[in-house]
């Protein structure tokens, strides 16, 4: 049961509330997880909205705070401020982890979600314009982390930063995403030792227990109409194949 000291963290297992509870855990914080069935529209009911007027996840509510906060990168960079780990106090070095916590929330994460929408979620070959051009954004993208973690550990350089944390569950689809691990051998290196964490460990195992059967549900009660309202589709979008969408990193 949450108490007033606890932070919640709504969301479910996709990697932008991933990337928080693995924050939260290295971080050592008690926190609640509650689910939020965005199959069935949770996240547009007025309550949600009243946290987050543009209807996503995650949302995390920290009462020292006083107010919920949305957009997980706007999360990390609250929760490293706060508690002063994971995000250079000054110099240079603030501006790389800034810089590429800014490449994973306007890069990496809106072009890989999109070719997971066009290649794994719908029927490949569907859509063949859409997902030949976000295949080859994934594919630069994935070479760019790749040629960067070459010549260094952590993607800022220096020491592990919410810049990893960010980008490492969107990371987990370079395989289902039809692409070689072992010809991109310095990601796959940086996606084991950081999987390798105990932090991250513990958080794969809350968002199982929290989200896994929970989301399990909500598919299979999705219709769809609830599909062409997560999707944001119209009558001349192709159906998609609802069962090749999967939680990856858990």
């Amino acid at each position: 049961m949450n108490d007033s000291k606890t932070m919640v963290l709504y969301g479910g297992g996709s990697p932008n509330v991933r990337k928080v509870g693995i924050m939260l855990e290295e971080l050592g914080l008690p926190y609640e997880l509650r689910f939020v069935n965005v199959f069935g529209s949770e996240q547009l009911a007025p309550q949600f909205l009243a946290m987050n007027p543009l209807g996503k996840i995650p949302v995390l509510m920290d009462p020292a705070l006083g107010h919920p906060l949305f957009e997980s990168g706007a999360i990390l960079f609250y929760l490293a401020e706060r508690y002063g780990k994971f995000f250079p106090t000054g110099g240079a070095a603030r501006y790389e982890v800034m810089q590429w916590l800014m490449v994973q929330m306007a890069s990496v994460g809106p072009m890989l979600g999109q070719f997971t929408h066009f290649h794994i979620v719908l029927r490949p070959g569907t859509e063949p314009y859409a997902e030949g051009r976000y295949g080859a954004q994934a594919e630069r993208l994935y070479r760019l982390l790749d040629d960067r973690l070459a010549s260094q550990p952590w993607i800022a350089g220096g020491e592990y930063s919410i810049a990893d944390m960010a980008t490492y569950p969107w990371t987990l689809y370079l395989k289902p995403h039809g692409f070689t691990p072992d010809n991109y051998a310095a990601l796959t290196r940086w996606c084991d030792t950081i999987g390798a964490r105990p932090a991250v460990a513990r958080c794969n195992a809350r968002f199982n227990e929290a989200f896994g059967e929970a989301t399990n549900r909500a598919r299979q009660a999705t219709t769809d109409e609830d599909l062409d309202v997560f999707f944001g589709r119209t009558a001349a979008v192709p159906p998609a194949d609802f069962s090749a969408v999967k939680t990856f990193g858990g």
